[in-house]
């Protein structure tokens, strides 16, 4: 094994250089608390004193959305660093566009006065910890390879860790385990240093529990809202298509059979064609009906439940459709519903959309979340945001407190993930592992 010096310099190399990225990060984080958050948090009070003069109503609001850009910045640093996702919690934006309105729902914002109380806290301490752990990587760096260079090449003699000042090179030679010693643990101190960091950020511009409360009771005061549009415009479609489809056939079939009744005696022949344009509008009409049925709750999924009816929707579509299904055990009805529909719905969209050749359902269950996942090697380009079929899947997850995030990149590959909260019932108890 090669322990030379190059070796160990080589395997040096991209440890020191994560750790420099690491330590550049927080020197950003340090600039800006001394120089925007004074800035800012300067604006914000002469805002908030012009106010009685009446152009506060224009300014602060118009700061307060500087200072929370600023804000969002260092939550999405705080979660690269310490992994755990900050949620914003700023009160949505009141529908009334008067200048009035948009002060008012920015006074009021509690959010708004953290921000503010943060932005004067961390001008220090956000000093001290973005700039400790660069510090400390470039003091090791200085005792292990700065100051051999200056004592040996340019014969410039200072003290250096516990040698103040160096009067040997024995004592100069003493520098350099010194300075490996601290930049080791710069490296190791940076991490932790960030991850206290991330602590202090989450701290203040973190939603509060009161507050994480309204936005979970705005959430379900949404999303109750859309299922109920939904279940609306369900009955509508269920409606018009009995009224359009079945109950049209059944009233043209009892025409039928009223009108062979009256020719029964006097003209047979056309009574008994009559009665097989009868048995035969009633076939039609019973298949409607069946249709009709499978666009609510789908038989297959009652009787095999997520998995079989999954496996059984891609075997009717047009392409290859790999499913891998890993679930100990059966949602409840409503979830696996809606999730069926969804998966029905996004296949539906790869075979008329996305020219893919090739799809991939998977169905799992993680952390009392069912996962699931549908990809396809077609074109890409899809977006939730141009309406149409995604919206529909995004507002009928909502109802379940679930979330779909789509990834699509134009030339492709799609892959739509969809989560739902939800615990399992035991296999022993489910109609699908009965019936195998």
């Amino acid at each position: 094994m090669d322990s030379s010096p190059a070796q160990w310099l080589r395997q040096l190399r991209p440890w020191l250089r994560r750790r420099l990225v690491d330590g550049g990060q927080a020197l950003l984080l340090a600039v800006l608390s001394t120089s925007a958050n004074i800035v800012l948090l300067v604006l914000s009070l002469l805002a908030l004193v012009f106010t009685v003069l009446g152009v506060g109503v224009f300014a602060f609001p118009a700061v307060t959305l500087a200072v929370r850009d600023l804000a969002n910045l260092n939550r999405r640093l705080a979660t690269r660093w310490s992994g755990e996702e900050i949620p914003v919690p700023y009160r949505p934006e009141p529908a009334g566009s008067g200048i009035w309105a948009h002060y008012r729902w920015v006074i009021t914002d509690p959010a708004t006065w953290r921000d503010l109380l943060w932005l004067l806290v961390s001008i220090p301490v956000g000093l001290v910890l973005g700039l400790l752990p660069l510090c400390l990587l470039a003091y090791g760096l200085e005792g292990l390879i700065g100051v051999p260079v200056l004592l040996w090449s340019l014969d410039i003699w200072y003290g250096y860790g516990a040698t103040w000042p160096i009067d040997n090179v024995f004592e100069a030679v003493l520098a350099v385990p010194q300075g490996g010693l601290v930049l080791f643990l710069g490296g190791l101190l940076g991490q932790r240093v960030q991850h206290l960091h991330a602590g202090f950020i989450r701290a203040l511009l973190a939603p509060t529990p009161r507050e994480t409360l309204n936005q979970r009771v705005r959430r379900l005061t949404e999303t109750r809202s859309d299922a109920m549009d939904a279940q609306a415009a369900e009955l509508r479609r269920i409606e018009r298509d009995l009224h359009d489809g079945a109950q049209a056939r059944l009233v043209a079939l009892s025409m039928n059979i009223g009108l062979a009744e009256a020719l029964m005696d006097r003209d047979p022949e056309t009574a008994q064609r009559l009665m097989a344009e009868a048995r035969e509008a009633s076939g039609e009409a019973l298949g409607e009906l069946r249709d009709l049925v499978r666009g609510i709750h789908p038989p297959v999924l009652a009787e095999r439940g997520l998995d079989g009816a999954v496996r059984a929707l891609a075997l009717k579509l047009p392409l290859s459709i790999e499913v891998d299904v890993e679930l100990p055990g059966r949602p409840q009805a409503p979830v696996e519903s809606a999730a069926y529909f969804a998966v029905a719905e996004l296949l539906a969209n790869v075979a008329k959309h996305s020219h893919a050749e090739h799809a991939w359902v998977r169905l799992g269950h993680s952390e009392g979340r069912l996962v699931v996942v549908v990809a396809d090697s077609g074109l890409g380009g899809a977006d939730p945001a141009a309406g149409g079929g995604l919206q529909g899947i995004e507002r009928r997850l909502a109802a379940f407190d679930g979330t779909m995030s789509v990834a699509s990149p134009p030339g492709g590959p799609t892959t739509v993930t969809m989560e739902l909260p939800c615990e399992l019932s035991s296999p022993k108890t489910s109609p699908y592992f009965e019936t195998g």
